[in-house]
């Protein structure tokens, strides 16, 4: 999995940004990386995070150990944790998020429940982090866009 959205593209050639599909990683094993953590890394390092596999529990555990093994190694702490969820959201096809159906909502869009069913569980991921009121939403409406939503 090393395919990086468009509305990435500003940062996808320097890795000056965790993309999606890190996050998604990091989500998975339950890992919670900063950018200041990330921006101490070197470029080998954030190319290991985008490509080193994370979806067997062997897979997913070798991922968290690498994370935190390297936040250490630059740091001299291990990253904080984040609580894996045992049926996250974005591996629901079925079902659209409150939150993710407000945000569109407020922005005059609907997601069709067809098109939330063709969509990958990584881009679920990514419409789910993008529409968090925590979160910067310049890409939220580049996402809708490019998985065809709007």
């Amino acid at each position: 999995m090393s395919d990086f959205f468009k509305f990435e593209a500003d940062f996808v050639d320097s890795l000056r940004c965790i993309p999606m599909q890190v996050r998604f990683k990091l989500d998975t094993c339950g890992v919670k990386l900063k950018l200041a953590h990330w921006t101490h890394f070197s470029d080998s390092e954030r190319q290991t995070l985008v490509i080193k596999p994370c979806t067997t529990e062997t897979e997913i555990q070798a991922y968290r150990e690498y994370v935190q093994q390297v936040v250490t190694q630059h740091t001299g702490v291990p990253a904080g944790e984040l609580p894996i969820a045992l049926d996250p959201a974005w591996l629901d096809s079925t079902s659209i998020p409150s939150d993710l159906q407000a945000k569109t909502t407020e922005i005059g869009v609907t997601i069709r429940r067809s098109q939330w069913e063709t969509l990958t569980p990584l881009q679920r991921f990514a419409l789910i982090k993008l529409s968090r009121p925590s979160h910067e939403n310049k890409n939220f409406i580049p996402a809708l866009q490019e998985f065809h939503i709007v």
